[in-house]
């Protein structure tokens, strides 16, 4: 028999190094986020071509199927449904700690139902998915052949924001896993500053001196973390080695109903918790008599926020039901922490310092390569001016040349060998407009040129000098953080050691393990009441009637005196009804004055209860939200009598339910206090110690 060019092999040294080969390209190219942009594989795929399809936030949505054939079609010649679902979740906001595309239609929910079909979808870029690709056009990242070689597509994106910590990553490889929680975006900017202001004694900062920046992971649907004090345990364990795990529990508190009659409002569920199966959960414990006390179920989530209400019978102890529904449902649970990701092509396990430091390590390299890309293209453009700058001063000798040469190539000659300019100056000089030659148009030029000295300098001296590529790094993580920081979802709770779990923790009691903050109190337009902490200070001071989002805000700094704070909120309440009455009263709209006083007469008081604020807050978003429904409903052809009796009843059902939630000023007494005398404002907490 011809045997030809069939090789003997032994089976076993061939199935070995086929599955090192199939584990490796898992974990290489697959499973893993690669440390620096904290991308797998398919996420930067997809993130690329649609920027490469000019899918940015400014353009229309695109069908998600186009997108999907785009990524198929050029870089990743697998399974649509994997590239499709991979989108799918950057679009999550429950998530996604900061969504890296925007989708248009059904793209799943918290109560686990899958995206719509591609063919349903639209999705475009977010802004924070452009500062992820900014200055990829620079060369500032490496590029490589695509499947077939016909194209290039980056190893890495440059990555403005630290996507790794920020928005986390989960994966399964060959022999390991990844889970990286998300982390609050202004937290880890703080962190990065740090280490770049302390760069040349970075061996000194340890775990502890970063975790007074990122003191926890801040997950997208908030909860709380209860951490303990323990040695070797918690969160330091697992930022100082990569890996650990930390208790999550949902956000619930107890609410009064009447009549001797309690129920339990779940407001916030851990990450990656199934809104749909937890009420299942529950049910089937309330069915089989493992959970007494339970009257009725509901979910009154709607897109002001998730509300799961858990009625109780007149007999049933709260607490106690509250605690059996921690311990026998999701509603608490473990995350594990496992800080894996690629460095230089294999996979590590990092501590937080680790994971800060290769992400500065990147932006060094990306900010370095993008100054010498610039310097480059400065430097040629100035060549360039200084060939226009010849020619306007000989320009009838020019003119004179260019008419009497036989064509542009003798022209050309002719050029470089009279005024000694390089062949690009002399092809700027033939290529020059006419309009050039008027006066206005020659001093642009020199101040054109200028311009470059100018930026060529400043270039060279940053490529020059470590301390300045750090300082520029800085200043960009300070842009970012400004541009799309904001406050903390998930709260920390620290328990005293041996007491975990003693105690089941409510809302309530979670008002009195805030620390004591100099805070902020402001009243937006849209009537919500928000704090900011001391150091956003000297940005309300500069700002004092503009905030976030550009909404206008009413308020000023809180000081821990008995009087203050009362004075405080009657000044913001006041402002805020007439903004409101400015901003909604309207002869189209079924707001009146007297509805506008009622209003800002029920705005929450010093003194009410988290449970209270939230109603109030609640039925003020919807009071607003139905007065935009009527102006629009009037704006879009209807006639205005008809929209006033069609809403009026229920502006009126609002405002009767808002007037009747109880508060502080109601129940006759000052507000509560602290054991040091000072008001405790509602979203104003405070620590007991």
């Amino acid at each position: 028999m011809e045997v030809g060019q069939v090789r003997r092999i032994d089976i076993d040294d061939e199935m070995q190094q086929a599955y090192l080969d199939y584990a490796m390209s898992v974990i290489v190219a697959r499973a893993l986020p690669d440390a620096r942009d904290g991308l797998k594989p398919v996420h930067r795929r997809i993130l690329y071509a649609m920027h490469d399809m000019g899918i940015r936030p400014d353009a229309d949505f695109k069908k998600s199927a186009r997108i999907v054939g785009e990524v198929l079609g050029k870089y990743r010649p697998h399974g649509d449904m994997a590239v499709y679902e991979a989108m799918a979740r950057m679009a999550q906001d429950f998530s996604m700690r900061l969504p890296l595309a925007e989708g248009q239609g059904n793209f799943g929910s918290v109560d686990g139902d899958a995206p719509a079909a591609m063919r349903y979808t639209e999705a475009r870029l977010t802004p924070l998915a452009m500062e992820i690709l900014a200055d990829i056009e620079k060369d500032t990242v490496d590029f490589l052949d695509n499947f077939d070689g016909s194209l290039k597509e980056p190893a890495v994106l440059p990555s403005g924001i630290p996507n790794l910590l920020v928005n986390g990553a989960t994966g399964i490889a060959v022999g390991m896993a990844t889970s990286v929680p998300p982390h609050n975006l202004g937290e880890v900017c703080d962190a990065l500053i740090f280490m770049l202001e302390n760069w040349t004694k970075l061996e000194q900062v340890s775990v502890e001196d970063l975790m007074r920046f990122i003191p926890a992971p801040d997950f997208p649907t908030g909860g709380i973390i209860v951490t303990g004090k323990g040695e070797g345990e918690g969160l330091p364990a697992a930022y100082g080695t990569g890996r650990g795990r930390i208790s999550l529990q949902a956000r619930a508190h107890i609410e009064e109903m009447g009549r001797g009659r309690s129920r339990i409002l779940v407001t916030e569920l851990p990450y990656q918790t199934n809104k749909a199966a937890l009420i299942e959960r529950i049910a089937e414990l309330a069915r089989a008599a493992e959970i007494e006390g339970i009257a009725d179920l509901r979910d009154e989530s709607d897109r002001q926020g998730m509300r799961i209400v858990i009625e109780l019978t007149k007999t049933a102890e709260p607490e106690k039901v509250l605690g059996q529904l921690y311990r026998r449902t999701p509603m608490q649970g473990t995350f594990s922490i496992i800080i894996l990701a690629l460095v230089e092509g294999e996979p590590r396990l990092l501590s937080l310092k680790q994971a800060l430091r290769v992400y500065i390590e990147h932006r060094l390299e990306v900010v370095r390569r993008r100054g010498q890309f610039d310097l480059r293209r400065a430097r040629e453009r100035a060549h360039i001016l200084e060939g226009l700058q010849t020619a306007l001063e000989h320009l009838e000798e020019v003119i004179q040349m260019i008419r009497s040469a036989r064509d542009a190539d003798q022209a050309r000659e002719r050029l470089i060998r009279r005024f000694r300019l390089s062949e690009p100056q002399a092809n700027a000089i033939l290529d020059m407009p006419l309009r050039r030659l008027a006066s206005l148009e020659r001093k642009k030029i020199d101040i054109e040129y200028k311009e470059k000295l100018a930026q060529i300098k400043e270039l060279e001296a940053l490529l020059a000098s470590d301390k300045r590529l750090r300082a520029a790094i800085a200043a960009e993580i300070a842009e970012v953080r400004g541009k799309y920081g904001d406050r903390r979802r998930t709260q920390i709770v620290q328990m005293a050691k041996g007491k975990r779990g003693q105690r089941v923790l409510t809302a309530t009691d979670l008002a009195d393990l805030t620390p004591v903050k100099e805070t902020w109190v402001v009243v937006t337009s849209e009537g919500l009441i928000e704090q900011l902490m001391a150091e956003a200070r000297r940005v309300i001071t500069a700002k004092s009637v503009t905030g976030a989002g550009g909404q206008r805000l009413y308020g000023g700094i809180l000081s821990y005196t008995p009087g203050t704070a009362e004075r405080l909120y009657s000044q913001t309440r006041d402002a805020f009804t007439g903004q409101l009455a400015r901003s909604l009263g309207s002869e189209r709209g079924v707001l009146t004055d007297r509805d506008i006083a009622r209003v800002g007469a029920a705005l929450p008081d010093f003194g009410d209860t988290l449970a209270t604020m939230e109603i109030k807050e609640t039925t003020l978003r919807n009071l607003i939200a139905l007065e935009r429904d009527a102006r629009r409903a009037v704006i879009e052809g209807r006639d205005p009598e008809e929209v006033m009796r069609a809403f009026r009843p229920r502006v009126d059902g609002l405002l009767r339910a808002l007037e009747q939630v109880p508060s502080a000023s109601s129940k006759g007494g000052a507000p509560r206090t602290s054991k040091g005398g000072a008001p405790a404002p509602g979203y104003i907490l405070e620590r007991v110690e």
